[in-house]
């Protein structure tokens, strides 16, 4: 799997820190380059912003779902402008997330293991956008 992540730059919004170290840890170990991590959605654009100036996102994981009740919509939608392919990592159900312009973003619902992650995003960047 290293081979997939190797010199990659994954993007990883998440507002649980422990959750957000876990993957770190796991995308690290599978080869990624960086993982730039992000809890707020205007934290999220401007990691977007600033990594795109200097090399681009490959593939980000996203809560859908983050604290003071933001929705990540709006992050998920410029990856989706850049064809950076996500992946939701969420509380909530499928069918909950799964609707409009993401509706075939892959989701994967909490609890997880982070190895589910990084398979699901290998699969994704192998397979390339989301939308």
């Amino acid at each position: 799997m290293a081979s997939e992540f190797q010199g990659r730059r994954i993007l990883v919004v998440e507002d649980e820190p422990l959750i957000t170290f876990l993957l770190e840890d796991a995308l690290m170990i599978a080869g990624a380059q960086t993982v730039v991590q992000a809890a707020r959605v205007a934290e999220a654009l401007s990691a977007i912003t600033t990594a795109v100036s200097e090399g681009g996102i490959d593939a980000a994981v996203i809560d859908y779902s983050l604290a003071d009740g933001q929705s990540a919509l709006p992050v998920a939608d410029r990856l989706a402008t850049l064809g950076v392919p996500f992946v939701f990592a969420t509380g909530l159900e499928a069918s909950e997330v799964n609707k409009g312009q993401h509706m075939n973003a892959p989701v994967i619902t909490k609890p997880y293991g982070p190895a589910e992650v990084v398979s699901c995003l290998a699969r994704i960047m192998q397979r390339g956008a989301t939308d």
